[in-house]
Order: structure tokens, then C-alpha cells, then sequence
């Protein structure tokens, strides 16, 4: 998994929190990556009919409430994916050896148990969860300032 994910959660927050639409300039600066990388995330939320965005000055705004994207809905866009890949197992095993043989097979149904635990729990969490964390740890991080 690269870091388009992280990157299109960044944006939504970014977005949904503004109080004005924000472009791929300023979202890009906070993420601390170029804006024509931004734009590339954003096309592909936006195909999925998560944000919209105009070009320009105008920026980008969220198409449905907070509590309406799943990050697996996020995922599934950014990665353009439907199976939540997280692990990968070595491609040249031997087949000399009995372990190399057979470790594929045995390697790829435990890591499809570990995704599809990983994707349920995407599945049950959204962008206005992200938000509500995201809150908590300004609110934490400023009583320690």
C-alpha cells in the first residue's frame, strides 16, 4: 500500500473542516507533497463521487456528510481496488524446497483473513470518526504546548 490513502484522508479532513473550499496548493502544503500529486488523489475521489472540485481558486468540497464516507469507500477509491491489499508475500520461493513449495498457499490465506479483517473495520469507520480523532489529538496536543 502506498501513501495515496493516508494522503486522500489528510485531504477529506482538510476539506470538510475548512471553512471555505481549500485548493491543491493549500491541501498540498499540509501534506507535505506537490500539488499536481494532490490533484491525482482528488481525481480519483472525485470519480468516485466523494469531493468535487473546480479549478482554480475555488478548491474542492466533500459531496456527502462525514459520517456518509467510509474509509473503505476512501480505500477502494484512492487504490482503485475493490480487496484491501495490505501484504505480500516473496515472489521466487524455491521449489527445491518443500517450505518454498508451499508457502504461497499457506502465506496467502492467512494474510486474505488479515485483510478482510482490516477491510470490516474500514468498512465500519468514517471520515467523521477521523474528524472526531483528529479533535481529540489538537485538543491533547495543544494542553501540552
Amino acid at each position: 500500500m502506498d501513501t495515496k490513502f493516508s494522503t486522500a484522508i489528510h485531504m477529506l479532513i482538510l476539506v470538510s473542516e475548512a471553512k471555505t473550499p481549500m485548493n491543491s496548493e493549500q491541501i498540498a502544503h499540509s501534506v507535505g507533497t506537490n500539488a499536481s500529486y494532490i490533484r491525482k488523489v482528488a481525481t480519483r475521489l472525485s470519480r468516485a463521487g466523494i469531493i468535487e472540485g473546480r479549478r482554480g481558486v475555488s478548491g474542492f468540497s466533500l459531496l456527502k456528510a462525514p459520517k456518509d464516507i467510509s474509509l473503505l469507500e476512501v480505500y477502494r477509491a484512492v487504490e482503485q481496488s475493490e480487496d484491501v491489499h495490505v501484504f505480500d508475500v516473496h515472489q521466487n520461493p524455491s521449489d527445491e524446497c518443500i517450505v518454498g513449495r508451499n508457502i504461497r498457499p499457506v502465506l496467502n490465506g492467512m494474510f486474505r483473513q488479515a485483510e478482510q479483517v482490516v477491510e470490516r473495520k474500514l468498512a465500519g469507520t468514517t471520515l467523521a470518526d477521523c474528524i472526531t480523532q483528529m479533535r481529540k489529538q489538537i485538543e491533547s496536543s495543544e494542553k501540552t504546548e
